[in-house]
């Protein structure tokens, strides 16, 4: 099959994510600074978690939805232990990790599963005070932190307007969800007012993994976090967003996925085989919304994927012929991950100088309004 030269086949729906001006962008490169490394331009890293004092303390005062109470009592377990709570909390120390490493700015995110196991009269205000702490890292430093907000979709119209308040006074950058809340999905309709806020406020949704919300099958040999329950959640909700048609609902809206798309990229084929296959089912149709374009075109129209944890040039591959190289971007997933060894991974990859420009700042540039 023909190619475009971002990856998508052609005669396929063309994201509106890669309509920029990239050779003028391109262009810019020798006029940025290249952090020591003459064969790497200017690097973001896209999630990048961090956590106050206040947050933790806060938080951990704090009784926990029954369904969520595991997963919270690990991290707090986590979070407890140095140095990880320094590298959560230090960012003098996070800022010298990136000089080290030749990083020029991270987006900063708070620690997952943030808000969410919480009431929502609890954490409602303590979003507002996370934000406010992320703006104020980034008014401070404008040169080395963007910050994605935070939101209680436990009160869908109270994350509505923190999702305005971000974005427009805070001057935040895009919002981070911590993928369901008290089991719920954001496809479902009391969300509607929280995507209706992100898509007028040209908001990217960070759709980030947490435990899944049917634990139990996940609950032996360590499944339940990153050994493959995160990706297997969070993949699943991406899934529900683009066959419940929120995306027909919500044509502008932009959704970023960690670890270079929780493994969508490798399915997109089969995705819509079946989809297809299953509309022409009477029994199965009559359950599934009508669909103006096939899921693997909304994947490459309104996500964008990210390279948090996975160093892998194999994958990256894939990942850059399933959606093209405008729709990927750099991310370390720090303290989680080592970021030295995501830096190596970004200059060692096998891509173009063009290709390792994008994925290693322009497209972040692009999708969360960085300069």
């Amino acid at each position: 099959m023909q190619r475009r030269e971002n990856g998508a086949p052609a005669g396929q729906i063309h994201s509106p994510a890669a309509s920029y001006d990239a050779e003028r962008d391109l262009d810019m490169i020798g006029n940025r600074p290249c952090n020591g490394d003459m064969n790497l331009p200017r690097v973001i890293a896209v999630e990048e978690h961090v956590a106050t004092e206040q947050f933790l303390s806060a938080a951990h005062s704090l009784d926990v939805h029954q369904g969520d109470r595991t997963e919270v009592d690990l991290m707090r377990m986590v979070e407890a232990q140095e140095p990880f709570r320094s590298a959560l909390t230090d960012l003098d120390r996070r800022v010298a990790a990136m000089d080290a490493a030749g990083q020029a700015m991270a987006v900063l995110s708070i620690n997952p599963p943030g808000v969410q196991p919480y009431s929502a009269a609890a954490a409602v205000p303590l979003a507002r005070a996370v934000n406010d702490s992320l703006a104020g890292f980034v008014r401070r430093r404008p040169e080395r932190f963007g910050a994605l907000g935070t939101v209680a979709p436990q009160d869908p119209a109270a994350a509505a307007n923190e999702i305005e308040r971000a974005m427009g006074p805070l001057g935040l950058h895009g919002i981070m969800i911590n993928s369901h809340t008290e089991g719920r999905y954001l496809d479902e309709p009391r969300f509607a007012p929280l995507l209706e806020a992100a898509e007028g406020a040209k908001a990217p949704v960070y759709l980030h993994p947490r435990f899944p919300s049917m634990l139990a099958p996940y609950d032996a040999y360590g499944m339940q976090a990153a050994v493959w329950g995160y990706q297997a959640e969070a993949g699943l909700h991406a899934m529900r967003l683009i066959l419940s048609g929120v995306f027909d609902r919500h044509p502008g809206l932009t959704v970023v996925l960690g670890h270079l798309g929780e493994g969508i990229p490798y399915w997109l084929k089969r995705i819509d085989n079946r989809h297809a296959f299953a509309a022409r089912i009477p029994g199965a149709a009559g359950t599934m919304p009508k669909l103006r374009l096939t899921p693997s075109e909304y994947f490459r129209r309104n996500f964008v994927i990210t390279t948090s944890g996975i160093d892998d040039p194999a994958v990256l591959a894939l990942a850059l012929d399933a959606i093209g190289e405008d729709n990927i971007m750099f991310a370390i997933d720090a303290p989680y991950e080592d970021t030295d060894d995501a830096m190596a991974f970004l200059r060692s990859a096998p891509l173009s100088d063009a290709q390792r420009a994008k994925v290693g700042h322009l497209n972040a540039e692009r999708v969360f309004s960085l300069r």
